[in-house]
């Protein structure tokens, strides 16, 4: 449960629950901050966690950057609670998204596989913008909840925010820590498809002397196969201990440390072999493959060690103000030994000689961060206008290692694929990318209340880096290794975003924003290319995002629910596009814009129900690109996504629940010609899924799940040729033990 301190405006006028639904639907405004917030001016909201509720509505982010509640935040946010994703049974990042509109998953480029959270939101690839408390996640790892509070999804543009990255905006998880009270929980999960979990929350407060001290211990342990898939798992286990003091006190330190292990079989894919849809001249009437066939060989592996230590300390200075210091060490190491397929080769008119290509691959790959955070929180008053102020400096360390070997080349049955055939394991021959990134930052964040009814919001970021370089590449013709020469970029950003708020009741807004945020060379993965027309080439200026947004948020029933509504239109430019010449000339004159509407409705509608929802429609378009892109659909957008997910309870300590989503058809091509090979298009697709709970006694209930209800076979990720994809998981059920005290 979320308790807030703040200081609340004087009443001011209410609008019922009609209506502010009429004045919601006249707005016509659309796009959806799943999580709204409450009164206005505020200080800087504590947020403390004690898990009694469970409520999906939340009211305030937890980075102090936003000033004020989220329904008068003018930008889309959507926060996933874990009360949601708990009764899901959603164990990693990517499930738990699904209770967001405008998201999608990657399967990798051509014969390469993606592996961990490989996120395409609102026609941006957003991989490289998530965070953990606010600092930057990089790694290949499926990042798990059993650790989390809640997860936010922060739409547009957000370079103010963060600095550098994706014009989609970034993902933030919320870290549970130590509590200054006492609770334990746990759960025991087993499933089909031989599936086991184990989870402990354990929370204490310690009598050491220290006022305010307690410790909170977070384990887990998971051995999970895919439903639907063979050979592919799932499997980790993880530590999360939290030592807080000086908790209810002015000063406040909090250590947390974070340990991951992952032992798991990556998913390299399934043939799209006589899937609808399928292309390649004579061979499309062919008949599809098993979705259950690995086409991998034994030895396969993605091993990912996790390692995270932070120290966070808080001193209130005065009333309303607020200094905070964060140091985050962190580094994670992957594996990776896994087969990518390709192209069938159908040499006869008899299924069983069909065969397709693969190429045994690997990565071993380090990711570093070492960042220090300092934030200041304050109000004041400058003669009737009051401020609500944010500002601060970061110092950041990112350095990315990745060491690649030279892929095997095989082939396999297309139909029945061996996976005890002899397939050679990948040399390591010194081709590798080792890049760094150093940055200095400062920000400002401020709201301010110009009337009851008036407020503007502004933020602003400077940041200062340096990017370096250095790789080497082995070529297997020559048997040479050639050491590449060291790239280097030193540069400026400048990002920042403006907003307005009208608030025409106090529990209602009307607002309208727009904000600038850059990605220079490098700046997804700290590697700069030496290739002339990359878009890393440090001779390359950074992508421009901007995004232009209008909506509306209300709380109804009480400030229970959440309804928002938004348009925007998000844009991406000074992408690198060739002129298709002979020869060919490259500018950096690209060019993407995404044009969408927003929904959203999350609360307690009743005393009994439960519900989170959302929709998004969107028209994304490569607006100057190639001659052959421009025009085009932005690949792996769907025109239109759906989710949906409440609960009831009966009565007599049951509780029912359940949720659909759509996702409907995208492209794996922006060119404006239909491919002639592999799958041309992702199908849309419908999933239902159920939960019921019975609580037997106080300390004690059961949960059941039933996910993929009616057993739909649907495809979540395509790579970029549309020879593989990955399955949707088939119907399978989860039964859980979950204990309080």
């Amino acid at each position: 449960m979320s308790h807030i301190k703040s200081r609340k405006h004087p009443a001011a006028r209410h609008l019922n629950p009609t209506s502010a639904a009429v004045a919601l639907a006249i707005m016509a405004l659309p796009g959806a901050t799943f999580a709204q917030q409450t009164p206005a001016d505020t200080t800087l909201p504590e947020v403390r966690v004690s898990g009694q509720t469970e409520t999906y509505k939340a009211d305030f982010v937890a980075s102090p950057k936003f000033t004020q509640p989220l329904v008068d935040t003018p930008q889309t946010i959507a926060v996933i609670k874990k009360e949601i994703f708990q009764q899901q049974n959603a164990t990693t990042l990517s499930e738990a998204l699904r209770n967001t509109p405008g998201i999608t998953m990657q399967l990798g480029e051509n014969g390469n596989t993606q592996t961990g959270d490989s996120i395409f939101m609102r026609g941006f690839d957003t991989s490289g913008a998530i965070f953990v408390d606010g600092i930057r996640d990089l790694g290949a790892i499926s990042r798990d909840t059993f650790n989390l509070e809640q997860i936010e999804v922060v739409k547009g543009p957000s370079g103010s925010d963060n600095g550098r990255g994706a014009s989609s905006g970034y993902v933030n998880l919320v870290s549970k820590n130590a509590q200054n009270e006492n609770f334990a929980s746990g759960s025991l999960t087993v499933g089909s498809h031989d599936r086991q979990r184990a989870t402990v929350d354990l929370n204490r407060k310690l009598d050491i002397g220290v006022p305010g001290s307690a410790f909170r211990l977070n384990v887990m342990a998971q051995d999970y196969d895919v439903p639907g898939r063979s050979e592919v798992q799932n499997k980790r286990w993880g530590i999360a201990p939290s030592l807080a003091f000086g908790l209810g006190t002015s000063t406040r330190t909090t250590l947390n440390y974070l340990h991951i292990q992952q032992n798991s079989i990556a998913d390299g894919g399934i043939s799209t072999f006589g899937m609808p849809g399928y292309a390649y001249g004579a061979l499309q009437g062919g008949p599809a493959v098993n979705s259950r066939n690995y086409y991998g060989v034994h030895g396969d592996h993605d091993d990912v060690t996790v390692d995270m230590f932070t120290a966070k300390v808080e001193h209130d200075i005065a009333p309303g103000t607020t200094i905070r210091n964060t140091t985050r060490i962190g580094r994670s190491k992957q594996d990776l030994l896994t087969m990518g397929i390709n192209s069938a080769t159908t040499p006869s008119n008899n299924p069983a000689t069909y065969t397709v290509a693969t190429s045994r691959q690997g990565r071993h790959q380090v990711n570093e961060i070492l960042t220090n955070q300092t934030n200041l929180t304050t109000e004041l008053d400058t003669g009737s206008i009051k401020h609500t102020l944010s500002a601060g400096f970061e110092l950041i360390y990112e350095r990315q290692n990745q060491a690649t070997p030279v892929t095997v080349a095989s082939t396999t049955g297309l139909y029945s694929p061996d996976i005890n055939r002899a397939v050679a394991i990948p040399q390591y021959r010194g081709t590798y990318t080792d890049g760094n990134t150093t940055t200095a930052a400062l920000y400002a964040f401020d709201t301010i209340k110009l009337s009851e009814q008036w407020m503007l919001n502004a933020g602003i970021r400077w940041d200062r880096f340096k990017t370096k370089t250095d790789s080497a590449s082995f070529n297997t013709t020559t048997n040479t290794l050639t050491v590449n020469p060291d790239q280097s970029l030193s540069d400026s950003l400048l990002s920042w975003k403006v907003g307005a708020v009208f608030k025409p009741a106090s529990n209602g807004s009307v607002y309208a924003g727009y904000s600038v945020s850059y990605q220079p060379p490098g700046g997804a993965n700290n590697g700069l290319s030496a290739t002339a027309t990359n878009q890393a080439n440090s001779t390359m200026v950074p992508q421009k995002g901007t995004n232009i947004e209008i909506g509306t948020k209300w709380e109804l029933f009480d400030s229970k629910v959440s309804a928002t509504a938004a348009i925007f239109r998000a844009e991406n430019e000074n992408e690198v596009v060739s002129d298709g010449g002979t020869p060919a000339i490259f500018r950096q004159i690209g060019k993407r814009r995404v044009d969408g509407v927003e929904l959203g409705l999350v609360g307690q509608l009743t005393p009994n129900l439960n519900l989170s929802a959302g929709l998004a429609v969107m028209d994304a378009e490569i607006v100057r690109g190639t001659a052959a892109n421009q025009g085009g659909l932005i690949v792996f957008s769907p025109k239109v996504t759906f989710t949906s997910w409440a609960t009831y309870k009966l009565g007599g300590g049951f509780t029912i629940g359940g949720g659909a989503r759509y996702v409907d058809t995208s492209a794996r091509s922006s060119n404006v010609i239909a491919p002639t090979t592999g799958l041309t298009v992702i199908p849309d697709y419908w999933v239902a899924d159920a939960m019921v709970s019975y609580e037997v006694n106080k300390n004690l209930s059961l949960q059941f799940n039933m996910n993929n209800l009616f057993d739909k076979r649907y495809i979540t990720s395509i790579n970029n040729n549309g020879y593989r994809y990955r399955a949707g998981e088939t119907r399978n059920a989860l039964l859980t033990a979950n204990l309080k005290f």
